[in-house]
């Protein structure tokens, strides 16, 4: 980061000087650790590793059995986010396992998708509280942008937390963090210059949701891309305000769904019903008990109804995108492999286009 550059360094002073800029701009402005960083132009890693050495112990990079130890704290909550959308599980870790750098955490409660080879360094932290100290996990990737952060709640196994922590204490407990400028995003490969007709004939041909983003890299075509140029009636827009119909219409009717969010790092799933759904501000929020998801609709440029063929039959997702293109968030009908898709999900996901449909043909008359 450019401004972080300018204002401050690795060197005592002026990470002494981050220091109580954080305090105070987080004291002052009520700002939490995300926003006050950005507001003094730093990442939210290179502010956190400031206070290395105070209430933050620097771990090792041993990122995987760091992970794969989180079953020993029992029920936590977990948080993993990007810019526009933030994805909260509250339950234990179970079944973890990984794959090179690849990593599975498989329970009734959380489930995620790991990717060590994005993970750069990772802090625990002991949070002064008005009531007592607030104990979590946090990683970030070279950039110093937050991969995923677990908190724990009263009821977890503190005395297993702090015996990861001293397992996991990296040997030089030095403050600050170098950060690696972010890399330019490829350049698109111009539409004319795709297998247009290749491409849709193996979307027909899938016979997994997985296969989807290996395709997408054999014929060299973007996200977004990909859906404007997806077989006729495989994906089609729906409205920006279709997300909130979507999450209402669902807690209405106790519909279990999936909600995916991720980053570079990480991706976390939520399945079942959702119930609570408010808005608040640009925010539109799921707050249940053990799932909150907190979307920000401002950032949403694009709203994607999706078809994937599989051997299950077809499997539909409304995808979310911001303006450049990246990913927001994915949303599903509950199911696993070998069933095929809930018929009131696809029922509900027609009738978002049903009725895009019918305001655009009320809008053309009214025009």
């Amino acid at each position: 980061m450019q401004a972080s550059q300018q204002r401050y360094t690795t060197d005592a002073a002026s990470l002494d000087a981050l220091r109580q800029d954080f305090l105070h701009i987080r004291k002052t402005q009520k700002l939490r650790q995300r926003e006050a960083a950005a507001a003094l132009g730093v990442s939210e890693g290179e502010a956190l590793a400031a206070f290395v050495g105070e209430e933050v112990v620097r771990l090792d990079e041993r990122f995987i059995e760091l992970f794969e130890s989180m079953p020993s704290l029992g029920s936590v909550m977990i948080l993993t986010r990007n810019e526009a959308a933030v994805h909260e599980k509250d339950g234990p870790f179970e079944k973890m396992s990984h794959e090179g750098t690849t990593g599975l955490a498989l329970g009734s409660a959380i489930d995620l998708r790991m990717f060590y080879g994005k993970w750069a360094s990772a802090f625990a932290v002991s949070e002064p509280l008005e009531h007592g100290m607030r104990h979590s996990i946090q990683v970030f990737d070279a950039q110093g942008r937050a991969v995923t952060k677990i908190y724990l709640r009263k009821h977890s196994d503190h005395a297993a937390f702090e015996a990861l922590v001293e397992r996991h204490k990296a040997a030089v407990q030095t403050a600050g963090l170098i950060v690696a400028p972010a890399q330019p995003s490829a350049p698109a490969t111009p539409d004319e210059q795709i297998d247009a007709e290749g491409f849709r004939h193996a979307w027909t041909a899938m016979t997994d949701t997985h296969q989807f983003f290996p395709l997408l890299r054999r014929f060299n075509v973007g996200r977004t891309q990909a859906l404007r140029l997806a077989p006729q009636d495989y994906a089609w827009r729906v409205g920006k305000d279709s997300i909130e119909t979507l999450l209402t219409s669902a807690a209405k009717t106790a519909l279990p769904i999936m909600v995916f969010v991720g980053n570079g790092g990480m991706i976390q799933i939520h399945t079942g019903a959702v119930s609570t759904i408010r808005t608040m501000g640009p925010w539109l929020n799921v707050l249940d008990p053990d799932f909150n998801l907190h979307l920000r609709t401002d950032l949403i440029d694009s709203i994607w109804v999706v078809r994937k063929p599989t051997s299950d039959g077809i499997v539909t997702s409304v995808e979310l995108y911001d303006a450049q293109g990246e990913n927001i968030a994915l949303l599903f009908g509950a199911r696993k492999p070998g069933n095929p898709e809930l018929p009131a999900w696809r029922a509900l996901v027609d009738k978002l286009a049903r009725d895009e449909s019918t305001n655009a043909i009320a809008g053309a008359c009214e025009a």
